[in-house]
């Protein structure tokens, strides 16, 4: 009952005397949890701020255990504390993988994309456009792909301007006709067209957010979306004026 492999580090809290519980996404082994023996010391607790790359290894005696890591550090990405829009994204991204993915149930693309994401944050170039496709994949790792390719009601692949709230499948403007108004207004940033303006990835975040708020909603969490998310909602727009 044991395995290696490197992780990002979502969360850390303390744990009896002087350890830790974190909470790790890894390719191999999706979110995982575990005890890190020192973690809440003085000495360790810095190195095990959300956004570390750790080199993990694993270890129970038996596989439904909560089990213990060994965690050394490989990037702090504390860059992040520079900017407070990228810090804001970084904690935002942590917590919403928190709250979506299944304990140990892997998604290598996600992982991926997850690393490149966190890279641009730390390396302080423009990574808003990446987040954005980055929640559009989220989507479709917990099941519920936005369908934007052609018209649900025609076919038709032009002019595209609406999501319906329901099934989100893209519908044209002509076939829209009289229900328009209560459909979403499908900004060109969702598609991947042309540079994305502030205002059209206001529009993008609100419709991933939409339908994950939908899909993650339970009985337990009427309010499905972290706090940390409407922070940088908020900071980007403040950022964008």
């Amino acid at each position: 009952m044991d395995w290696r492999e490197d992780g990002i580090l979502l969360s850390m809290r303390p744990h009896g005397e002087g350890s830790a519980i974190i909470e790790v996404f890894t390719s191999g082994h999706g979110r995982h949890l575990g005890v890190v023996r020192g973690g809440a010391s003085r000495k360790r607790a810095p190195l095990l701020q959300p956004g570390a790359q750790l080199d993990l290894t694993w270890r129970a005696r038996l596989n439904d255990q909560i089990g213990a890591f060994l965690a050394e550090p490989l990037k702090s990405r504390a860059a992040v504390l520079e900017s407070p829009l990228a810090l804001a994204g970084l904690t935002a991204a942590c917590a919403m993988l928190h709250i979506s993915l299944p304990e140990r149930d892997p998604h290598p693309l996600l992982y991926a994309r997850t690393l490149s994401l966190m890279d641009a944050m730390a390396g302080g170039t423009d990574w808003v456009g990446d987040y954005l496709r980055w929640e559009m994949l989220l989507l479709d790792e917990i099941g519920f792909g936005l369908d934007l390719s052609r018209c649900a009601v025609t076919g038709q692949r032009d002019d595209l301007a609406f999501v319906s709230p329901r099934t989100g499948r893209a519908v044209s403007r002509n076939a829209a006709g009289d229900w328009a108004p209560k459909l979403l207004p499908l900004p060109q940033a969702l598609m991947g067209q042309g540079p994305a303006t502030p205002a059209e990835v206001a529009q993008a975040l609100a419709i991933t957010g939409h339908f994950l708020a939908r899909e993650l909603a339970s009985d337990t969490r009427p309010s499905a979306l972290p706090e940390s998310r409407n922070r940088l909602l908020a900071r980007l727009a403040r950022a964008n004026g």
